[in-house]
């Protein structure tokens, strides 16, 4: 994000806030790092090595741009640089145009890889019960040791079978293949162009449990899948031969994470540095938040087992830098003021946009225009909510927005973005804007439908016909609570005097602990009508940093 904030000092004043000292920038020559690596939720991660670079990608479901991308030169600071789906390509109620929604469909453990002999990267996740494609140009990113001067990715035509949970391999003898499958796991051999299958065969049935989440590695001769019992291990499968048979050991089994009121690290897998150190990267069920990447450094049997670095049996919650470099990512924390000429990565719409009713306006000043792109009264069915993830363990996200073209029957603001929902804005009636602040916003769990559209909470002043510019805050209390009965809260806050200051409105809202939407919490900004379209309101800024 553009202007970095110092956050250096609040570093120094919260003891909570200590647990993520590598997101500041200040410090690229740390000698250790702490967990979690990236206090947000980017779950079902699958990371590997170009160069100097190490690559990211994970899990977005219905969130559009889809499947991020995320840099990094030492494992532990990131930043995203793309999105390997830029449009989600699967479905017409992936656009929530009034055929139905998606929540909690669309990507999940996916895979992303580099192949050098064609200098392309490759993303492939199951939907809809297809193997979907997506290829970029690497320009060059083997000889430039890593880096990718810019990402242009194509659809390619789907493969018609799920490859669920899927791993990609770039064999040594450029061979692709692709490992998938929940409890009976198998193999299937990609065409020269890793673009169709040749063959699928079972390599492994596993009986009395579930086992998923595949990645599949090939090292020192041996090849590797790494597969999870979800939500609590991590086992890994070794053959000298890809079709098997494969020998399974555990790397861990419900050991103590990082984190209080978290779970245990799963579901992830091994990258090696430039200097063979490995490591394997999972996450935590750490909800309200989401799911959270952790790091542990791994080593090897003599007989090539690999074998979990743990503090006394736990995992550990700092260890050894990987990496000693003087490169550096943007940091998470700071404030986005639109001045570009499309949205940072950093960002991502609840469904495909309605990219008629939204644009940037560039220059000096910047600013995202929202214009209003449905006319109805749930939030969940409302096209363009812009969303981004919070930043824990609390942190808080603040959005400048001018009010001034807002029309009769408009509701814009600020909203705390999941499954249970509540929101800060104004209710545009008639001549009167009103600053209120709304809860009661919640999907069913059982077809994520939606089940309550909200009501009032808190009325704040009434801000009168052509203002222009209200500041909206969310702080977010998302340190994680997982498997308890405490409610992590979150406050609402309103300016109307250029920011200066705050004043609280409505109630605490308290959070839920739910894994079952499988995304954490994410702050949000929307602009929706319920009478007619034709109003609109601009983003001027938002800024988000640690409390």
């Amino acid at each position: 994000m553009k202007g970095l904030y110092q956050v250096a000092a609040a570093l120094a004043a919260s003891p909570l806030v200590l647990s993520v000292p590598n997101t500041n920038p200040l410090t690229p020559r740390a000698t250790t790092f702490n967990n979690p690596v990236l206090w947000q939720d980017h779950p079902d991660l699958d990371v590997f090595r170009v160069g100097d670079v190490f690559y990211y990608s994970s899990s977005t479901f219905a969130y559009s741009p889809g499947a991020p991308v995320l840099k990094s030169y030492d494992l532990v600071n990131w930043e995203p640089v793309s999105h390997s789906v830029p449009e989600l390509n699967f479905g017409s109620k992936y656009n929530l145009n009034g055929t139905g929604s998606a929540y909690v469909k669309g990507i999940w453990a996916s895979s992303l890889r580099y192949r050098a002999s064609n200098d392309k990267f490759y993303w492939m996740g199951c939907v809809e019960g297809k193997t979907h494609i997506w290829t970029s140009p690497g320009n060059g990113a083997a000889k430039n040791k890593g880096e990718v001067s810019n990402w242009n990715w194509t659809s390619n035509p789907p493969i018609n079978s799920c490859y669920y949970d899927c791993g990609i391999l770039v064999d040594d003898d450029d061979t692709m293949y692709v490992v998938y499958g929940n409890t009976d796991i198998s193999v299937a051999q990609l065409s020269a162009d890793g673009l169709k299958q040749v063959k699928s065969q079972s390599v492994y049935k596993h009986s009395g449990e579930t086992i998923e989440g595949s990645r599949m590695y090939k090292i020192n001769g041996y090849y590797y899948i790494f597969v999870t019992r979800p939500a609590s291990a991590e086992y890994v499968l070794r053959s000298k031969s890809v079709w098997g048979p494969y020998t399974m050991k555990t790397i861990l089994s419900n050991i103590k994470g990082p984190l209080s009121s978290a779970g245990v690290a799963h579901q992830g897998g091994i990258v090696g540095t430039a200097d063979n150190k490995w490591y394997y990267a999972a996450f935590l069920d750490a909800y309200p938040g989401g799911r959270i990447p952790v790091l542990a450094p791994i080593t090897w049997t003599s007989d090539g087992w690999p074998q979990l670095v743990t503090d006394n049996g736990s995992w550990g919650k700092s260890y050894p830098m990987p990496v000693q470099t003087t490169k550096t990512v943007a940091s998470p924390l700071g404030t986005d003021e639109f001045k570009g000429t499309s949205l940072s990565h950093e960002w991502e719409w609840n469904h495909n946009p309605d990219k008629t009713k939204f644009r940037l306006l560039g220059g000096a000043d910047g600013g995202l225009v929202l214009q209003t792109a449905d006319v109805t009264n749930d939030l969940f069915a409302a096209r363009n909510t812009l969303t981004h993830r919070i930043m824990g363990p609390k942190s808080s996200g603040t959005f400048r927005l001018d009010i001034s073209k807002m029309k009769d029957g408009d509701r814009a603001g600020a909203v705390l973005f999941r499954d249970r929902a509540a929101y800060i804005g104004i209710h545009k009636d008639g001549e009167t804007s009103t600053i209120v602040m709304v809860n009661g916003l919640t999907l069913s769990e059982d077809n994520w439908s939606t089940t309550g559209r909200g009501n009032v909470a808190a009325r704040g002043p009434n801000v009168g016909a052509g203002t222009g510019e209200v500041w909206f805050r969310i702080t977010a209390d998302i340190t994680p609570a997982f498997g308890t009965n405490t409610e992590r809260t979150t406050s609402f806050a309103y300016s109307i005097d250029g920011g200066r200051t705050y004043a609280n409105l409505g109630p605490a809202f308290g959070m839920s602990n739910s894994w079952r939407y499988f995304t954490g919490y994410r702050f949000g900004v929307f602009n929706f009508a319920t009478k007619a379209k034709g109003g609109e309101v601009t983003v001027k800024s938002f800024g988000m940093q640690l409390v």
